[in-house]
């Protein structure tokens, strides 16, 4: 009846005993300030290339972060894999090289954002011979390992998929704007060279003077937004998903998170090397109390193309309709009065002026 006990195996997460395996260092959170993650020599990438796991509070089931580090002069081996990632450069300049049905190459530099075709053989190499380049890349590893179960499978099968790579110009910063509307328009490609000089439509439906665009990356599962919040002002607060990773690309503010019932709110610091993913349900409110713009970039599994979840496509159809009429939003006459009070606290402090003011004219 004892035989085999030792290799009993009961509520294992496959993802998980895989990630120990790799001996890199896993960082854990709520959110993490990845210009201080440290990292280790992952042989996996070759090349004397570093990475470090982040494993955040509000990862949800399908998604991961990996914080790559590739040294002065130094590239990659080669790679594939059978799940979606998507890369955005924190520091550093570099190139891409594909080997799909064409050879392919492009070269980014920071705030860059792209997305090599799915099992598509690439590698990336730093330009700089005195500085790393490093680069966060969110993927659906996860859920990958957690259904096969083996490295082989997913890092070595060499099924291509000739529909994922885009024209030619996906690769040189082109891309195909589709109009759907306001918070929900999309823009098609696999590489955007400045996620910071990118142009957003308006979507004053999120918040004072918002602007949004949402992301399609060679037509892959994983979905990324950039928004965009002019200085003084702050979004409607809203019902956060699992798995959605908030990082900032220009300017700075904060996050205001709590739970249903709480007593208190939490803050979460919104600059440049920042990142935090919110668990199921949590509300957040994102504040812009200087006088530049705030940019931030989200990523997160299931695009508006492929929700890929149930959940995931009643959320878009909902996402910024107010929850008194059944969606995720809390319009700003609803919100928690402590709220708006600490924001004058806050852009005091500051000396910003408050656009803010005019939607809270019946509260004075």
């Amino acid at each position: 009846m004892n035989a085999g006990k030792a290799d009993f195996r009961y509520l294992i997460d496959s993802y998980l005993e895989w990630a120990a395996g790799q001996q890199i260092p896993v960082v854990e959170g709520l959110g993490v300030d990845l210009d201080s993650v440290a990292t280790a020599p992952w042989p996996r990438l070759g090349g004397g290339c570093r990475a470090a796991f982040v494993h955040l509070q509000g990862r949800g089931d399908f998604l991961a972060l990996q914080l790559i580090e590739i040294p002065p002069g130094a590239q990659m081996d080669w790679a594939r894999h059978l799940y979606d990632e998507v890369f955005y450069v924190l520091s550093g300049r570099g190139r891409t090289s594909i080997e799909a049905s064409v050879s392919r190459a492009f070269a980014w530099g920071p705030r860059a954002l792209f997305s090599p075709p799915l099992n598509a053989p690439f590698r990336l190499a730093n330009f700089s011979r005195t500085e790393p380049a490093r680069l966060i890349c969110g993927n659906n590893l996860p859920f990958l390992m957690n259904v096969f179960r083996s490295e082989r499978f997913v890092f070595d099968h060499p099924f291509a998929f000739p529909e994922r790579v885009g024209p030619a110009g996906t690769v040189s910063g082109d891309g195909a704007f589709l109009s759907v509307a306001p918070g929900r328009h999309l823009w098609e490609t696999s590489f955007i060279p400045d996620l910071g000089a990118f142009d957003l439509p308006e979507w004053e439906a999120r918040g004072a003077g918002n602007r949004n665009i949402n992301i399609i990356l060679s037509d892959s599962s994983m979905h990324a937004h950039v928004s965009e919040m002019p200085g003084g002002t702050y979004t409607k607060g809203r019902r956060h998903d699992a798995g959605v990773h908030v990082m900032a690309i220009a300017g700075s503010g904060y996050t205001l998170v709590w739970k249903e019932g709480d007593a208190a709110f939490e803050r979460l610091e919104l600059r440049p090397g920042s990142i935090f993913a919110l668990t199921q349900d949590t509300l957040h409110q994102h504040f812009n109390p200087g006088a530049e713009p705030l940019r931030y970039l989200a990523i997160s599994i299931g695009s508006d193309r492929y929700p890929m979840l149930a959940r995931k496509l009643k959320r878009r159809q909902v996402f910024d309709a107010s929850v008194k009429d059944g969606g995720l939003q809390i319009d700003y006459q609803d919100q928690d009065p402590r709220i708006h009070a600490l924001w004058r606290d806050e852009i005091a402090a500051t000396g910003a002026a408050s656009r803010m003011e005019q939607y809270f004219e019946h509260r004075s």
